[in-house]
């Protein structure tokens, strides 16, 4: 088990800082000296810690009473985490159905900023095969995925946006005219899904979609596969339960089941 107030190293700023945060969570304001006193941290030390942790709303600082209580920036980071858990709750057995069906890697992720961070990952039953560790993080650009979450926006927004980002061309099958691109956005409006065949990487395929969520993360599942297995008719032929997949899931996060 991994505990935090007996770690042997780190930066020690920051491991005074996280006894102050847990000192906190059990919801009793406390003053400095009363703080300083419980953890043994000198007031000098702890004065910065506390500024530091005030100006970043890590703590709210008490007017009246002079005394600190957690912020609510902390909250902000509980709400996202427990945000991504449900997804990944509601979304698992669903998954599960596009990994059995399809035979290839599923992936599940949320938007974080310009990348897509994989909260879970149901591998292919194969020897060789595509695969991701939970925690990486994958460019929201590109690809399926980037197709899938640049085509939730009209022509307008897009050609804006990839005025600033650009169309890098990571394979010699990747898009990289605008106006080519925004004809292929309009297909993936209209089929809902998004495919990527070998644009992103050479020799792998994907598929791509996103799911309408009630929480702020927004949140996308793909399958992936090496083209040799994961072939044009295979993936025409798993579109339609795909789309359905999606619609499913939104409707049971929206729902809360």
């Amino acid at each position: 088990m991994f505990d935090i107030l007996n770690m042997k190293k780190g930066v020690p700023s920051l491991r005074k800082g996280l006894k102050v945060l847990l000192l906190l969570s059990d919801g009793v304001e406390r003053g400095l000296s009363e703080i300083a006193r419980e953890l043994s941290i000198s007031k000098s030390t702890l004065y910065e810690i506390l500024c530091t942790l005030e100006s970043e709303e890590f703590l709210r600082r008490n007017e009246l009473t002079k005394k600190y209580s957690l912020g609510p920036r902390l909250f902000e980071l509980l709400g996202k985490g427990l945000d991504e858990f449900e997804i990944r709750k509601v979304s698992l057995r669903y998954l599960q159905q596009l990994h059995d069906l399809s035979g290839e890697t599923v992936f599940l992720g949320v938007v974080r900023g310009e990348r897509v961070i994989v909260i879970e990952v149901i591998e292919a039953d194969k020897d060789l095969k595509v695969t991701s560790r939970v925690g990486a993080r994958v460019p929201l650009y590109a690809g399926a995925l980037g197709k899938a979450y640049l085509a939730r926006f009209d022509d307008e927004t897009v050609r804006k946006i990839l005025s600033q980002k650009g169309l890098k061309a990571y394979t010699s099958r990747t898009i990289t005219d605008v106006e080519k691109y925004l004809k292929e956005l309009q297909k993936v409006r209209e089929e809902k899904v998004a495919i990527d065949d070998e644009e992103y990487i050479e020799g792998i395929r994907a598929v791509a979609g996103f799911v309408e969520t009630p929480f702020s993360p927004l949140a996308a599942i793909w399958i992936v596969g090496f083209s040799s297995s994961f072939t044009q008719s295979k993936i025409a032929a798993l579109i339609p339960p795909f789309k359905e997949t999606l619609r499913e899931i939104s409707l049971a996060l929206k729902n809360g089941l």
